[in-house]
Parts: structure tokens; sequence; C-alpha cells
């Protein structure tokens, strides 16, 4: 018996073991017994050859192989939930299924709605679940590797990353944000959060000697914004944090050298030609430079 014998209902298994971190859970929430999910899983790694999990007190923490081999067993998931609503819709032409999407704050803020709701309007029939990833690590795109997500909304400061294709969106330019009408607002101290700056700010970041190491640090970028608005700072943010910014704070242009960030959507090989992975990113091309123009209005009427 090989890896090429393991039937789904074995890579279920594998999966809520990972990602319960415990045999107990795992049946719990498949609804079979402890002693099955144990046996399940020791039949999964004679048939792979390799050690999965690590037992103990702590329960069945996955090994780096068991980390692997559950993100490959989502990915596998995915594809048989995407072949069936594919396949229903072959003749009619209707395109179903469930969606899962990962996408940080503000892009789940302010980019997604607008898509989704033309997306239901055009596909009814396509079932979405969002989750709000920060990123940090992996982030985003980690998401979408480890099968958790079949579509992702990520910053991007580069070619996707290993086992992922995706695309540009927009670039959206940075801002100096300060309480409205500081006599000098590059004075004040910075108000930053651990997501901000990436590889696509770190050069122009390190050039500007007027900014101070932060001396306050948020959340994330909605607390940044009540904070700058408080009068506690300022803060150097992207056009999509800047959707709707409150009426205590004033927006500056950093200039001609101001930095960008790219934003884009992130997927599977496999996942890119199903027919609701491709839906939701036709939607996405068609409204994303339109609302970042309309919030670059926005912020130019401030």
């Amino acid at each position: 018996m090989t890896a090429a014998d393991l039937a789904p209902q074995e890579l279920r298994i594998l999966v809520a073991v990972a990602d319960e971190g415990g045999f107990s859970a795992a049946a719990a929430r498949l609804g079979a017994t402890q002693s099955a999910v144990s046996h399940a899983v020791r039949g999964i790694e004679r048939k792979l050859g390799v050690v999965l999990f690590e037992r103990g007190r702590f329960g069945a923490r996955p090994t780096p192989a068991g980390e692997r081999a559950a993100a490959h067993a989502r990915r596998v998931l995915g594809m048989l939930r995407a072949m069936a609503a594919d396949v229903r819709g072959a003749d009619t032409g209707e395109v179903r299924g469930a969606l899962r999407i990962a996408a940080f704050r503000s892009a789940a803020l302010h980019l997604l709605p607008p898509a989704l709701e033309r997306l239901a309007a055009l596909h009814p029939g396509i079932e979405v679940s969002v989750t709000v990833v920060r990123e940090l690590g992996a982030g985003v795109s980690g998401e979408v590797a480890a099968g958790r997500a079949d579509l992702g909304i990520a910053t991007l400061s580069g070619p996707p990353p290993a086992r992922l294709v995706g695309a540009t969106l927009l670039q959206e330019p940075y801002s100096l944000v300060h309480p409205a009408g500081h006599p000098d607002p590059r004075a004040l101290p910075l108000v930053d959060w651990a997501e901000n700056c990436g590889s696509y700010t770190r050069d122009w970041w390190a050039a500007q000697d007027w900014i101070p190491a932060a001396t306050v640090r948020a959340e994330d970028d909605g607390a940044v914004l009540a904070m700058v608005a408080g009068g506690l700072g300022m803060a150097i943010m992207p056009a999509l944090s800047l959707t709707a910014p409150p009426p205590a704070v004033e927006i500056t242009g950093l200039g001609p050298g101001r930095p960008h960030r790219s934003v884009g959507y992130v997927t599977t090989p496999e996942l890119a030609s199903t027919a609701a992975v491709r839906a939701l990113i036709r939607t996405l091309r068609s409204l994303a430079q339109p609302s970042l123009e309309r919030t670059k209005d926005q912020l130019r009427a401030v």
C-alpha cells in the first residue's frame, strides 16, 4: 500500500487531527471514535512511510512531514469539492460551489465587499466564506499554500510564493496621515503596526531621515487611524487603509517618490482553472482599479 491508495476519508482524518491537535478532538469533529481515528492515522503513516504526528500529553502535534501532508490533503480535498461543483455545472454553465477566501484586513473591508456583491449577483450558486489573516509570517499566501483557502487577497513584493500562482490587482500609494490642522506633522511621534512595513516600503523608509522609530504600536491599521485621530502621532499608510478616514485626520502626499504597495490574488495552480475561482478573479480585476481610483479621489477631497 502506498500514498496513491489514500482514500478521501483518510485525508479528512489527517486534516482533522492536524487542525484540532489531538485524536479526541478530531474524532468529535468527524463523528467517529478516538480509536478509529488513531487507527486510521497509523494506517496513513504506514502508507506514506513517515511519522506524521508527535503523540504526548499535549495531544498530537504535526511533525514537519505532517504539516506538509496536511497541506497536500487540504488541497486534494479542495480539488474534489471543486470537481463536484464544476461537473454539476458543466451542462448548464452555472458556476457553483464553496469558495474559501483569505484576505488581509483592509482588503477584506474595502476591496472584497463590492466584489462579493457582484459575484453573488452573477453567480448565486457560489457559497463564499472569508477569513481575515494578518500579513505576518506566511500570511495570506500561507493560508492558500496550506490548503485552508482557495484564493487569497495578499500583499505581493514579487512573484507569488512557490507552489502558488497569482497576479497584481492594484498598486496603492502611501500617504502621510496626521491630526487635522497640525502645523508640523512630520515632527510628531510615529504610530505604526506590525504588518505595515514590507519589502515594498523598506528601502524608501530607510532613506527618510525624518521618520522616527515607532513609539506607538497598534494592533492594526484601524487602530492606527484612531490613535492618529486622537492626536497621538502621525502614520504612513497605504490607500486601502484610508478608504474611510476619520474626520479628525488629514492626509498629505509623500511626493513623486512615495512608496506603493502591490495588492494581488494568489491561488494554487490546480484551483486557478476552476469555474468559481476564475469567476472571482474576473470580478476582482473588474473592480480593483476603479475601487482604488475612488479611494484616491476621496483622499484628494479630504
